[in-house]
């Protein structure tokens, strides 16, 4: 998830039109789609929950490439998978194998399958990826910077902590593209 993810922030870089993403993202859903029924790739389908992540990650990267492509700005391409690649993968790291203290969130009697542990590292990770990378894009750190920051952490968060079964692959990039377009 993290090297894959990663991996992608090359692309605005190395592909001058979404068709090439397209052509990545199809291969990658296939060979995901048949690796899934043979014993290859067990790192990525051995989970023990039912998920359609790894099959919504390609997705997720095509559309947010394409949207971005389309708009002529990479910025709003690259943050979100910043975001999915660094902060994604703390927020599992940690709310599942520290377990002392780290409760399910629970709002309105309803309890959720994510942990205040992994939802708080989730939250103050994307807060800081955002702030360095709005910095980056933008040549300054002011109010607005910042509080732009604060909305893709905080409706970034939301969006993992309402996701299931691996859709936060597809949630996670898409709001903090949403929160960028509308903010930028």
């Amino acid at each position: 998830h993290f090297t894959a993810t990663l991996s992608t922030i090359t692309f605005p870089y190395l592909f001058d039109d979404h068709w090439y993403v397209l052509f990545l993202a199809v291969v990658f859903f296939i060979l995901l789609f048949i690796s899934r029924h043979r014993t290859y790739l067990k790192s990525i389908h051995d989970i023990q929950r039912i998920s359609v992540g790894s099959f919504l990650l390609p997705v997720a990267i095509y559309i947010t490439f394409l949207l971005a492509y389309k708009l002529n700005d990479f910025f709003l391409f690259i943050l979100p998978m910043l975001v999915l690649a660094i902060c994604d993968p703390i927020a599992g790291i940690l709310g599942i194998n520290l377990q002392q203290y780290n409760h399910r969130i629970r709002i309105f009697k309803h309890t959720f399958e994510k942990t205040w542990l992994g939802s708080t590292a989730f939250f103050i990770s994307c807060l800081i990826i955002s702030i360095i990378a709005l910095y980056f894009n933008q040549g300054h750190l002011n109010l607005n910077t910042f509080m732009v920051a604060v909305v893709v952490a905080f409706v970034s968060t939301i969006a993992e902590l309402f996701s299931w079964k691996g859709v936060d692959n597809l949630f996670i990039p898409l709001s903090v593209f949403i929160v960028l377009f509308l903010m930028l």
